[in-house]
């Protein structure tokens, strides 16, 4: 397992200055191991709550009651499957019920982690985790992790056959349950030949008329397949840069696959043989 020091070090100084600190990030990113390696280096009191596990459900079924006397740090995973618990969240952080609680709570499939504070106004504060990045991994492994992309399980599979094929099983999961868990009912063959086409656009200016012609729909529509997976922290859109929002030539987005190893299995490149032949290299 790598030891994610600076993500760590950003959580705790984070949770030092906010009352509810939330981990956002594309699935299988790494954002429970973070909170998990969190834990085992603080020196309160903690409490985890694994929403996937039907017992912590259980615990959690009157959220007011279960979290209300906890004194430390908690934690809430899978906590889209407690969508009510915002509610209660607000109604704990409060100063006037604030003396010595800490309260936790999440939507869709973030990751939350809520410290003991005593601010007067209900905030979260969302940290965005990605992948592996090259000071984490040693600049000796850029290559590696250029091909195979920074999602954990993908990096460090033992081979690249394996790596590749694990990115396959993720495209499928995130179209045909992820996205579905967050009220998404667009096709989810509709929504892979999309993420496909979209590969071939990535580092591109953004130009939705000539997508939209490819892709056989109109314009708006393809905007929002892209919102909802820029949404999904698995596309980004780079803005470009003004001072003069009236004087800019360019006022479409780049766009990119937030990693590299997605981008190459959506591209059909299984090897490192491959991508260099490719004429996305």
């Amino acid at each position: 397992m790598i030891d994610r020091k600076r993500e760590i070090e950003i959580l705790r100084r984070l949770i030092e200055r906010h009352k509810v600190v939330g981990i956002i990030g594309a699935r299988q990113v790494g954002k429970t191991t973070l909170a998990r390696m969190l834990l085992t280096q603080t020196q309160t009191p903690f409490f985890y709550f694994d929403l996937e596990n039907p017992e912590d459900l259980a615990r959690l079924t009157d959220p007011m009651l279960a979290l209300k006397s906890l004194n430390g740090l908690v934690v809430i995973d899978e906590v889209q499957r407690l969508p009510g618990i915002f509610q209660i969240l607000r109604v704990l952080v409060k100063p006037s019920r604030c003396k010595d609680k800490v309260s936790c709570a999440g939507q869709r499939l973030y990751r939350f982690i809520a410290p003991k504070r005593r601010d007067p106004c209900c905030r979260i504060f969302y940290h965005e985790l990605g992948g592996f990045a090259v000071d984490e991994i040693g600049s000796r492994n850029h290559k590696r992790l250029w091909f195979r992309g920074g999602f954990p399980p993908s990096y460090t599979a033992r081979s690249h056959s394996e790596s590749h094929e694990w990115r396959l099983g993720f495209v499928r999961t995130f179209l045909e349950r992820d996205l579905p868990v967050l009220g998404i009912k667009i096709l989810s063959s509709t929504l892979r030949r999309f993420w496909t086409m979209l590969a071939h656009y990535h580092g591109q200016i953004w130009n939705a008329s000539e997508f939209a012609r490819s892709f056989g729909v109109a314009d708006s529509t393809v905007r929002h397949y892209l919102d909802l997976l820029s949404a999904a922290l698995v596309v980004r859109q780079l803005q470009p840069w003004f001072e003069n929002i009236k004087k800019r030539q360019v006022k479409s987005p780049k766009i990119y696959l937030v990693d590299s190893g997605l981008l190459h299995t959506l591209l059909n490149v299984r090897t490192p043989t491959d991508l260099e032949g490719h004429p996305k290299i």
